[in-house]
């Protein structure tokens, strides 16, 4: 009777989709699941954090042939933003929905173990689908690139709470370079550049410093006679497109469909030269590994000592913040803040243009 109870239970339940989801009921609340159901579960607990999606699109992009990633990270309230920008293949238009279903894959003959485990299984996307808020392909063409945007709700898809710090990348005792710090996007990404040194670079920042970033890497590559004869942005390379833009209004409109929503301010101000562009990441982490001088410190009158590279990381967390303020009050960049350091206490200043004053 009780077993009855049960199935009836069970069948009330599972009704409508719901039986889509069933391939075999054995009763008693016994079911097989259907291959792509059974997919959809494990693939909820494929991406567990922010720092497993950035891994899983990294792979990607790298499977995809790219040389160059652009990593477009910021985040609002409990809300995560991904933009990732390449150079690799590209996705053809009739795919770039179905990439995102499970077991799509362009890697039907070879697969990619790499520390994170195996990639070519066509499940990567998928669990990315199935964990966030919003999950789509931009802007991509064959041979030309992929964006793709990935929004996730933090209190579902967790994140460590320190994203601000970057790793250190050090030798052990056996003469193996080991990562320590933090495990956050920061450190993930620089681990996945790590493993792929020499095939790629990646580039992390905010979608104002990365459309820099892209600006300036589009100007290294193309010159005014190449871009002469370019009758539209969309026969570029995604990674190239900003370069063809002709004012601040025009490469805001391509950066907003790089998935790079900017203001046409921060564009002219990028466009001027105020904004400067990111080095790579490992360019980044080479030179935190600089050694830290003992003679050049800023001490205080109870003994507080601050080293330079500190110093420096905090005036340039002041200036990112600022920064931030800047472009809602219409302010003009600030120089590198002065920082001074008195018996009780640490004074922060930004000195303001004429400009912004009147």
């Amino acid at each position: 009777m009780s077993d009855d109870l049960d199935l009836a239970k069970f069948i009330s339940e599972v009704t409508g989709d719901e039986l889509l989801k069933i391939e075999e009921n054995f009763g008693s609340g016994f079911v097989r699941l259907r291959v792509a159901e059974a997919e959809r579960r494990q693939a909820a607990h494929d991406i567990r954090s922010s720092e497993d999606i950035i891994i899983e699109l990294l792979r990607n992009s790298r499977d995809a042939q790219a040389r160059n990633i652009f990593v477009a990270s910021a985040k609002a309230q409990h809300e995560r933003l991904f933009v990732i920008i390449d150079d690799g293949l590209g996705i053809p238009e009739d795919m770039q929905a179905k990439v995102f279903e499970p077991r799509v894959t362009s890697k039907l003959t070879s697969i990619h173990e790499d520390k994170w485990g195996i990639h070519g299984r066509g499940m990567a996307l998928f669990s990315i689908a199935s964990n966030t808020l919003e999950h789509r392909v931009l802007r991509s063409k064959e041979k030309l690139g992929t964006s793709i945007r990935v929004l996730s709700n933090t209190l579902e898809v967790s994140e460590k709470t320190d994203q601000s710090s970057w790793p250190q990348l050090t030798k052990n005792e056996e003469g193996i370079e080991e990562f320590t710090g933090p495990k956050n996007i920061i450190r993930s990404i620089c681990e996945f550049a790590h493993d792929s040194k020499g095939a790629l670079k990646v580039y992390l920042g905010s979608p104002t410093e990365i459309a820099a970033t892209l600006y300036a890497h589009a100007k290294s590559r193309l010159s005014a006679q190449d871009l002469l004869f370019i009758d539209s942005a969309d026969s570029l390379k995604l990674i190239d497109r900003l370069a063809f833009s002709s004012d601040a209004e025009d490469f805001t409109k391509i950066a907003n469909e790089l998935g790079l929503e900017i203001s046409e301010r921060s564009a002219f101000r990028i466009l001027s030269g105020q904004i400067s562009p990111n080095k790579h990441v490992l360019e980044v982490l080479n030179k935190r590994k600089t050694p830290k001088p003992t003679s050049l410190i800023h001490k205080d009158l109870r003994g507080l000592k601050i080293a330079p590279d500190d110093m420096k990381t905090f005036e340039r967390d002041l200036k990112r913040s600022f920064r931030k303020l800047s472009e809602g009050y219409f302010l003009e960049d600030c120089k590198t803040p002065k920082v001074r350091i008195t018996k009780d206490k640490i004074v922060v200043t930004f000195d303001l243009s004429k400009d912004d004053s009147i």
